[in-house]
């Protein structure tokens, strides 16, 4: 039976962040709950640059009898100068304020899509911080003081921030600077390689693809080192050309319910030449911090492996983005004894079929409530 909800606006300061000139605070969400019935189990869902305050999962568990908070630190829209130390921090304020002002007893991490990674981070630190901070910066001391969700789900996530952007890398761009420069021998889109890709070019071009993280990596840190003699502590760059999963164009690599020659911006190969892929402006220091596959604390095993809380693995099987494998990394990633595998039919964000939202919402409490009652 579903029950009436609302919702309300929260904005709060951060132990590393005020309100600004501006007015607005760091940190702003929407709290969703029940309007009859105080909940006693809440949501938080959160992402490394997107706004979740308007999460369309928030009016389904607050018509459940839970609570929702769409969380957002201070890097929504502003994923150029993204750090995960500060953004940990901002969630803890979200996860604190649910416990503390509400009075909920059991928070969920909800995990939707790249902020899978992000909130499996937070529960990895929160039980000890073992990150190391962005070069040149310190890891603050409010980091030491964040408190452990109860349960973790996951919901159509990548495997991590480095993972994705890696796996949708272009290997074939030959000068980062120009983005129209092409290996034909590491072209996606050179007939003589493809599609169906077997697996030898598949092989060669995943490995390009690591290389690539790699180069501009190493370019970050010689980057960083040259910036100190010109009295500057970082700069901006551009990265081009990242819709290239050879899955977007073959079904036969991780197969499922996916709409081929299709991502999440429409056709893959247009996409890839157009300024719109993820990542396309860093700092230096943002790139080590969220995209590097060596330096980035944001990479997704390592956290899900110190999470034993019960966790649920939710992945959608026409997800033009997310793939079976990478719902088995995560399931397998992860160091809970209770942990559930569950696939759904529907898109990324549960669009279509009609009804798979409400299908999606109902194996989520009804998860919850084995576990909790």
């Amino acid at each position: 039976m579903k029950i009436d909800w609302r919702r309300r606006f929260v904005a709060l300061g951060s132990p590393t962040g005020t309100r600004n000139g501006a007015g607005f605070s760091p940190c702003q969400g929407l709290y969703y709950e029940p309007k009859a019935k105080k909940a006693t189990t809440a949501f938080i869902a959160s992402h490394y640059n997107v706004d979740f305050s308007e999460h369309y999962l928030g009016e389904y568990m607050a018509s459940r009898g839970y609570g929702f908070l769409g969380w957002n630190t201070r890097f929504r829209g502003n994923e150029a100068f993204f750090l995960l130390e500060h953004a940990l921090v901002d969630i803890g304020v979200g996860v604190a304020w649910l416990k503390e002002e509400v009075g909920i007893e059991n928070v969920v991490l909800l995990g939707n899509s790249g902020g899978g990674s992000l909130m499996g981070a937070y529960q990895s630190q929160a039980k000890g911080v073992s990150m190391t901070p962005t070069p040149g910066l310190q890891l603050p001391d409010a980091l030491q003081k964040l408190v452990p969700a109860d349960f973790y789900v996951s919901l159509c996530a990548h495997g991590g921030r480095p993972e994705v952007l890696t796996a949708w890398f272009d290997p074939a761009i030959t000068d980062e600077s120009d983005p129209t420069t092409v290996d034909p021998d590491l072209d996606m889109y050179n007939e003589t390689n493809g599609p169906p890709y077997p697996s030898e070019f598949v092989e060669r071009y995943r490995k390009a693809q690591v290389e690539r993280n790699h180069r501009i990596t190493t370019w970050c840190h010689s980057e960083l080192a040259r910036l100190k003699d010109h009295n500057m502590a970082d700069r901006g760059f551009n990265l081009y050309r990242t819709w290239a999963d050879l899955r977007f164009v073959d079904p036969d690599i991780d197969p499922s319910d996916r709409k081929q020659n299709w991502c999440y911006a429409g056709d893959p190969r247009k996409a890839n030449y157009r300024p719109q892929g993820i990542g396309l402006t860093n700092t230096l220091r943002t790139w080590l911090s969220m995209w590097s596959l060596s330096d980035s604390f944001c990479c997704g095993p390592p956290h899900l492996a110190r999470i034993v809380e019960p966790s649920l693995v939710v992945q959608s099987l026409a997800d033009s983005g997310v793939f079976p494998s990478d719902a088995q990394l995560i399931y397998d990633s992860l160091g809970s004894r209770d942990k559930t595998l569950a696939m759904v039919p529907g898109d990324h964000y549960l669009q279509a079929p009609d009804g798979a939202r409400t299908h999606a919402a109902d194996l989520i409490v009804g998860w919850l409530e084995n576990r909790h009652g």
